[in-house]
Parts: structure tokens; sequence; C-alpha cells
């Protein structure tokens, strides 16, 4: 059962990181399902090419999660669209992936992990909330937080710890702020999928052109987990199914907490998250050849 969408004016939905991939297929599929949708990018060309690419009532909205005078810009932008309705939807997308063992990882690149994935996903958050139901002077029904977050954010892999950190915390958030946010009827959900056919991969893979870990100890095992990583980037779900479960996290009357999509479900996600740590942590070690000294 799905709440009403179609009212003499429709829903409205931030889209954060709608430049590619999850955010590119969920902005898109929100507008072509009826939702007025503000798709969040940091390039006006990149506003341009998802417009072109798309149908229904699609908004570019130029937004830096990492910047607070860009959020705040993004914030009026909107509420003047909305006068003084509530905004149905935040759907916290953007994200950032560098692969790197956290014994060599350059602290900046750790922290650019969680300047995005985190830092920028509460800064938005929170600029947004009035608009989503907490300023009493709005009308309508309260919105709704949608974070995506990742299979990373309850399995850390080798190789994609700071990822997997801020998505770790991103689940925390979540579950804090839907406990929170309760007085004002606003819910907080996670989406976390497991491979995506998403450029997100490619980047992190151009970033790592110049091999700054050649010849480290994990020269070798690294060179096996992108190979999978990539891989299973390529061949995983397609962005619009993500974006299907955006629009039921957003429209359904009685959401999950959390859903989970992930291709082959009982042995990418059912299995590992029931295993005991010591024996996944044999599984990994197993596949990507990472040995213990003699």
């Amino acid at each position: 059962m799905t709440q009403d969408t179609t009212p003499n004016s429709p829903r409205t939905v931030v889209v954060t990181g709608a430049s590619t991939g999850i955010g590119a297929a969920t902005a898109r599929h929100l507008a072509h399902h009826g939702w007025r949708v503000f798709a969040g990018v940091r390039k006006e060309s990149d506003g341009d090419t998802l417009k072109a690419g798309s149908t229904g009532d699609l908004r570019p909205l130029i937004i830096d999660v990492t910047k607070p005078e860009s959020v705040e810009s993004a914030v009026k932008t909107v509420a003047d669209a909305l006068g003084g309705t509530r905004l149905g939807g935040l759907v916290n997308n953007a994200g950032i992936a560098k692969i790197g063992p956290l014994a060599l990882q350059p602290m900046d690149e750790f922290e650019a992990h969680f300047e995005v994935n985190v830092f920028g996903l509460m800064r938005t958050s929170q600029a947004f909330i009035p608009l989503l139901g907490s300023d009493p002077d709005r009308s309508g029904p309260p919105g709704r937080i949608v974070n995506i977050t990742s299979v990373g954010g309850r399995l850390a892999a080798p190789f994609l710890g700071a990822y997997a950190a801020t998505k770790h915390a991103v689940e925390a958030l979540t579950d804090s702020l839907r406990r929170e946010l309760m007085i004002y009827g606003i819910d907080a959900i996670a989406i976390g999928p497991g491979s995506v056919k998403t450029p997100i991969w490619d980047k992190a893979e151009e970033a790592n052109t110049d091999q700054p870990y050649a010849n480290s100890d994990w020269a070798g095992p690294l060179k096996k987990f992108e190979e999978v990583m990539l891989g299973g980037g390529r061949t995983g779900l397609e962005p619009v199914e993500i974006g299907q479960i955006v629009q039921t996290a957003l429209e359904d009357s009685s959401p999950k907490p959390r859903y989970a999509p992930v291709p082959n479900k009982l042995t990418n996600w059912t299995i590992p998250t029931r295993l005991p740590k010591r024996m996944l942590d044999g599984i990994f070690a197993k596949r990507f050849g990472i040995s213990k000294p003699d």
C-alpha cells in the first residue's frame, strides 16, 4: 500500500549525487513516476545531460554537500519552489569510494570519504529537516530521509576500509535520525545495495591508475580485489532497480527501516552476515590471497 503522491501539486524530492549511477537513475525514475525531483549535481553540464534523458518534472539543483554555502543555496531554491508546503523526501546518495589498505592510505584521502559520505550527508540532512517537517508553519505530510548506504555498511571488506567505515556510520546515523525525528513524523530509511552497475568503481580504478600501492606488501591481493570489485560493478544490479526501491521507501505506508538489494543475496548477504567474523576473515583471505607470514 502506498501513500498518494498525485495530489493537486506533486510531492517533491531532493536527490543528491544525481550526476551518474544510482543518483541519476533514481532521479529519472522518480520524475517519471510523478515526483517533482530536484536532482543534485555539481556542474551545470551534468544537470543538462541528466534532464535531457528524463521524463517528468526533473530540475537540476547545483549542490556540493561538502560546502555549507552550496547546501544553504540549494535549500533556498527548494524552499522557494515549495512555497509553504513540505518536502516529500531527501535521498542522500552523494558519495565517494577509493581503494587502498588502511595502513598506507593517505589521511587526506581517508578524511575525504568522511567529508562527503558522512559529514556531507549530515550537513544536507540538517539543512533540509525544517522543510521535511520540523517547521510547524509548513503544511502537508512530513517527508522522509532515504540514505543510500551499502553492503559495506554491514560487511567491511579489505581495501575498502575508509568507504566501509563511512557506510557503517551512515547506518548508525539513519537509525538515530529515525528514532529522534519521530517527533515530527519524519522517517529515515537506509538502502544498502550490493554490486550495482555504477561509475563509482570506474572512478576508483581511475584513482589507482598510478598504482600507488604497487610496491606494497598488498600489491597482489589488491590486484585480485580490484578485479573482483570492478567485475561486480559491471555485472551487478541495474541502477534503476535501486531507484525503484527508493520509490517504495518514499511511498509505502509502512516502509522497512532498511532495504538490502543484493545480487545472489543468499551467498553475498544472508550467509556472510551470519558467519563468525574469524570464518569470514578466512574467506576474504582465501579469495584475495592474503596470507599470514610463516
